[in-house]
């Protein structure tokens, strides 16, 4: 079994559809994940593996991070802020230790493509680490992954420990006299510790909840140290386009986002999965290739970017899934977690849950979050058992408005996103679950949800 048929899905689908595959995805991070022990350090090297780290320790650190920025790649964490100047940001000759700290723990519902990642091809993230190390002048970086994950943690300390053998890492790396150290570090499963200074905090063996800004993490972040904190996508884009050119990275995509990505097709789909393509394509391009919606069923709604992004509905098919796009059509790339539902889903129920998982991650530092999240969490169940009354719907609005930017991260923002956008587009959807005093809805003809109830601690 291929590593992409372990994480149901492939980067190169089989041609078929209206579309041709060839025509709209650009597999770089995914070209061989398909291959023989694809995440071995001699399957990477035979794929022109450690060329980019070559070309970079051979540059001036400056001129890294302005190749880096030249090349337009924006963070695929989610917020799309440009990786070069992120860079830029780190202080230079403050007599300091300097920081690189890689968020790996995907916790976002919906989100899955650091990890298959990680455990298909994790030295493309090993090498993007000693480039941006040498960029920002580092000698030491972190990988904090998702703790739950054992087998991709395993694959990571034997990547490293490759890394470390081949003289990729550790001392004088490639006669470069780049000093570098890298370590491997597991969460425990809090999904708070995405956000970048909760994850600080957690790293630094502290209970992770977001840190008031100023100061930012490039000013005093780890340690209380100049440290920057990436995305695994981010870091391991950087590789390519030192090897291949920055030019070569701008033919894909549009002006303002660039490059390459992976889209993450989950939920009522035919053959969910990781599809890299240049970011611009649509959902309806990815859904012509990948075999559409289940047969027989059709789109009801979806998020462009996880459960914490605005969702869409049928009508956006063709928008761009760039950050102008999205963002142009009332919502947010995010993380390109395409989560589609079909007909038979009730909106309410959807949100509900998500709701429900939210107001459990909530680390209850602020109390827009802690509070708010907990009460919509309240009405939502009502409404979904018939018991609510058609004022709740504003309610649940007003509610939303008051976590939405008012909160200590973005956490309650994430919250607040569903709540308004369903509200927008399947209103009627509520008030048929007050008025005929229950959901229209039949449980058993949907596909989701039915399992998950108890992982996401919902009553029965």
């Amino acid at each position: 079994m291929t590593v992409a048929a372990e994480f149901g899905g492939a980067s190169r689908p089989h041609a078929g559809g209206p579309t041709s595959p060839e025509k709209v995805l650009a597999p770089v991070l995914s070209a061989f994940w398909d291959a023989t022990e694809s995440w071995t350090l001699e399957t990477y090297l035979r794929h022109e593996g450690y060329q980019g780290a070559r070309k970079a320790l051979a540059m001036a650190p400056d001129d890294v991070i302005a190749y880096v920025k030249d090349s337009g790649l924006r963070g695929r964490g989610g917020a799309g802020f440009p990786t070069g100047m992120k860079w830029q940001f780190i202080p230079q000759g403050d007599g300091k230790p300097h920081y690189l700290v890689v968020n790996a723990d995907e916790s976002e519902p919906g989100t899955c493509k650091d990890i298959p990642l990680l455990f298909a091809n994790p030295h493309a993230l090993i090498e993007g680490i000693v480039i941006a190390c040498h960029a920002i002048r580092s000698n030491r970086a972190f990988i904090y992954l998702r703790g739950e994950v054992v087998p991709v943690l395993r694959r990571l300390h034997e990547a490293v420990r490759e890394a470390y053998a081949a003289g990729y890492l550790g001392k004088d790396i490639l006669g470069s006299g780049l000093d570098l150290d890298v370590t491997v570090h597991a969460g425990a499963g809090a999904y708070i510790c995405g956000e970048e200074t909760a994850l600080l905090d957690s790293l630094e063996g502290r209970r992770g909840q977001p840190r008031l800004r100023p100061p930012f993490p490039a000013v005093a972040g780890l340690y209380a140290c100049p440290t920057v904190v990436n995305n695994v996508e981010s870091i391991a884009s950087v590789p390519a386009i030192l090897n291949k050119g920055k030019d070569w990275f701008r033919t894909m995509g549009s002006e303002k986002s660039p490059g390459f990505t992976l889209y993450s097709l989950s939920g009522h789909v035919a053959n969910p999965g990781q599809y890299e393509g240049p970011l611009g394509i649509t959902l309806r391009q990815l859904l012509d290739i990948s075999g559409g919606m289940r047969p027989g069923h059709r789109l009801k709604f979806w998020t462009p970017g996880g459960s914490s992004t605005p969702m869409f509905t049928e009508e956006h098919l063709d928008v761009p899934l760039d950050y102008e796009g999205v963002g142009a059509a009332g919502s947010m790339l995010g993380t390109k977690a395409l989560q589609c539902f079909d007909e038979t889903t009730c909106v309410v129920r959807a949100v509900t849950r998500w709701t429900e998982f939210y107001a459990h991650e909530s680390c209850g530092k602020c109390t827009p979050c802690r509070e708010g999240t907990y009460w919509l969490v309240q009405l939502l169940r009502d409404i979904e058992a018939g018991k609510g009354r058609l004022e709740d719907l504003d309610k649940l609005g007003d509610i939303a408005d008051n976590i939405n930017g008012k909160s200590f991260c973005a956490l309650g923002d994430g919250a607040a996103s569903p709540i308004f956008s369903s509200l927008q587009y399947f209103r009627a959807e509520y008030e048929e679950h007050v008025t005929g005093k229950g959901c229209p809805f039949d449980p058993a003809k949907s596909t989701l949800w039915a399992d998950n109830d108890a992982h996401l601690g919902v009553n029965a």
